[in-house]
């Protein structure tokens, strides 16, 4: 029985943990032997065997040697070589990474012993922090720095924050350093777009293969519910709803929702909102901190008229396929791959920051009204992001490489 060792920040929580739990899964039912190695902090129940790589303490240690000393990746030194030596007894066929930073993992020590043991890496790409020297995004900056060498970085205080040092350029040329040792890498990037980006970056020499993710198409399905019975939304008024995760932000389209809900004709809905991110929110959005489950978040997509994604950073949101698979229509800013979920018949993207677009991709589809588009987007979910087809890709792949062993 071959074994599969994937290497993730989460455990079964957010969008990277839950996926490769399904794959686990998945790839359990189809001969493998799985475990997954996580950080300490995001830790939700899994039905996979888990190794556990650092604790909460050294998570937050790590978060300071990131924030203050730029060395974000370069902790966690000990826990790190730890959890090599279990995977020097353990004897994986194939490693699979997903997110290595997240302040739990040194990836200097991980791809030094990766180097020497010669085994067979898969790395799905969920973000663009694997090439650069600091950031998981730059789309919205229009920063191509990482094409030759960062430094002197515009985005020390954006996502993972370095205060102090702007160490890009060292940790560039590190990982550029360590990946030129490594042998028998695949690289899987999760949209097109992000593979066009892989393909000119330190990760290009090696093979790439796309697969997007997947989700769980019976679970997320046109369902009948009483959320506006519930919420008290006038028949007149259309439901926008907008599903955005912790840290909700103008970057996520917090301002075209301010702006949206001026319109007496709509009434938006918000989900995963917590902590500050209701500040400047009207009273007239509906604000969901979170849902009890994903069959209520599954009503709130089917309850809807139309998902709104106005992101301005984002690689494949989940979020479209989602709302596709309960039949209901999306429209998205032209940013990374979020405009590969949609077709023609299923949505309309439009450019960043472009509200008076927004409005009229909005009045456009309301016009044709719901009904008009549900079978066509319930279809393509089926048809391109079910979980079982998208993740049985990676058990091609897993096979394919052994079998060239």
């Amino acid at each position: 029985m071959p074994t599969l060792l994937q290497i993730n920040t989460t455990l079964n929580q957010g969008s990277t943990g839950r996926i490769a739990e399904q794959i686990a899964l998945l790839a359990e039912k189809n001969g493998w032997e799985c475990y997954i190695a996580h950080g300490g902090r995001y830790v939700g129940r899994s039905e996979i065997k888990s190794i556990r790589i650092s604790s909460k303490y050294d998570n937050f240690y790590h978060a300071i040697a990131g924030e203050f000393l730029g060395r974000h990746g370069l902790a966690s030194t000990q826990a790190t070589k730890h959890f090599v030596d279990k995977i020097d007894r353990l004897k994986p066929d194939i490693i699979h990474l997903h997110n290595i930073h997240g302040y739990y993992l040194n990836y200097q020590v991980l791809f030094e012993y990766l180097a020497i043991s010669n085994i067979p890496i898969v790395w799905t790409l969920h973000d663009c922090w694997s090439f650069t020297g600091h950031c998981t995004h730059f789309d919205n900056f229009g920063c191509d720095k990482w094409k030759i060498e960062c430094g002197n970085c515009p985005l020390l205080m954006a996502q993972y924050k370095s205060r102090i040092f702007d160490r890009s350029r060292k940790n560039y040329l590190l990982k550029k350093e360590l990946y030129n040792q490594l042998q028998n890498v695949t690289i899987v990037p999760v949209s097109n777009w992000l593979g066009g980006l892989v393909s000119k970056s330190i990760l290009g020499h090696f093979p790439i293969e796309v697969i997007h993710n997947g989700i769980n198409i019976d679970l997320f399905k046109p369902l009948e519910n009483t959320i506006r019975e519930t919420y008290k939304i006038d028949s007149n008024k259309t439901i926008i709803l907008g599903v955005v995760g912790s840290g909700f932000d103008n970057e996520k389209g917090k301002l075209e929702f301010i702006e949206l809900a001026k319109r007496e004709d709509l009434q938006i809905i918000l989900v995963g909102l917590s902590g500050d991110d209701t500040k400047g929110l009207p009273d007239s959005i509906i604000k969901i901190e979170r849902t009890q489950s994903q069959r209520e978040l599954a009503e709130f997509y089917s309850a809807a008229d139309v998902f709104i994604n106005p992101t301005y950073n984002d690689t494949f949101p989940t979020t479209n396929l989602e709302a596709l698979a309960c039949g209901t229509p999306v429209v998205t800013y032209r940013t990374g791959g979020s405009p590969e979920a949609i077709d023609e018949l299923t949505g309309i993207v439009i450019e960043k920051g472009d509200i008076d677009g927004l409005i009229a991709a909005i009045e456009m589809l309301r016009e044709k009204g719901k009904g008009y588009y549900t079978k066509a987007c319930r279809m393509r979910a089926k048809r391109c992001f079910n979980k079982d087809e998208r993740f049985a890709d990676y058990i091609k792949l897993y096979d394919r490489i052994l079998n060239s062993k």
